[in-house]
């Protein structure tokens, strides 16, 4: 019984970081720049969980021909990912990232038919739809037009589209090394990739600035609970629960962002917003209900989890 209860708490907790992170994100940005919090939640969670794997003797040695797969895993998430999410969610608002963003399972299910042609069912199809109706409904005014920033859904698209990538670089990776070290090196690429970026566009912001407690501390918490704990946390469910069982909770951040949102920025829902956000969910269950392909306990799907 006490073991049920840790798996079910683990992978609800890790929901709610990762749920949490479009919130903190929003609070981080009053003060600094997309590329500036992305680098900094970076370099934190790479010491962090290099720390992690050290203390578990976690790391491993890379195989030469898997080099590359590391370095097209960096450059879709976080590179690609993180700037079309985060400079999205400086055009809309924290529910709205949460719910495009969580339509990402969606777009790995049907690429993963097209070019490993694992089979779906019809209720999955069905449930592509029914996701794809539920983000209208919750991006359209009652006339029908757009209610968010166009650039801004562009932007979401392109972190959707590079998680679709992630997703399948992973699934080359997933069975051959530990999830953790995957993330941190990941991650560990991905700050190479954006300190140019940071000393050219953000540093001197960045040193006028200064450390301002709020949003530095937001930024930690990023690093610490969204890109390290909720992995980690993630990856403990994966191993009792199954891929499957595990992946379907992801459905729930959409509506844990819009309570946050409600409590910490006060991102006030409307009712369509509500229906919307009840659609996306239900059509995200049924777009993952019944996997057709057995799929390794150590295969996790770390794709579009967090802002």
């Amino acid at each position: 019984m006490k073991s049920f209860v840790r798996q079910y708490a683990a992978i609800i907790i890790s929901m709610i970081f990762w749920a949490l992170s479009f919130v903190w994100f929003k609070i981080a940005n009053k003060t600094y720049g997309p590329i500036t919090i992305i680098f900094i939640r970076l370099c934190i969670a790479v010491a962090f969980l290099s720390v992690y794997l050290w203390i578990t003797k976690g790391f491993a040695k890379i195989e030469p021909a898997d080099r590359k797969y590391f370095f097209f895993l960096a450059f879709f998430e976080p590179f690609t990912y993180f700037l079309g999410e985060s400079f999205g969610l400086t055009y809309v608002s924290s529910t709205v990232g949460s719910v495009i963003i969580s339509t990402i399972p969606v777009f790995v299910i049907l690429f993963a038919w097209i070019i490993y042609r694992e089979k779906l069912k019809l209720i999955n199809y069905i449930g592509a739809i029914i996701s794809f109706i539920g983000v209208l409904i919750f991006i359209s005014n009652p006339n029908g037009t757009i209610s968010v920033s166009t650039k801004g859904l562009l932007l979401l698209l392109l972190a959707v589209v590079s998680a679709v990538g992630y997703g399948m670089v992973l699934h080359r990776l997933a069975h051959k090394y530990n999830a953790v070290f995957i993330v941190n090196l990941q991650n560990a690429i991905g700050a190479l990739l954006f300190l140019p970026l940071f000393l050219i566009f953000d540093l001197k912001h960045f040193l006028a600035t200064g450390i301002v407690a709020e949003s530095f501390s937001v930024i930690v918490l990023l690093a610490l609970f969204a890109s390290s704990a909720a992995f980690a946390l993630f990856a403990y469910s994966v191993k009792s629960l199954g891929i499957s069982k595990a992946n379907v909770f992801s459905n729930l951040i959409p509506g844990f962002t819009a309570v946050f949102a409600f409590l910490l920025v006060d991102e006030k829902p409307t009712v369509q917003n509500i229906v919307g956000v009840i659609v996306v969910i239900t059509g995200l269950f049924m777009s993952q209900k019944g996997s057709v392909k057995k799929v390794h306990d150590e295969e996790i799907d770390l794709t579009g989890h967090s802002a």
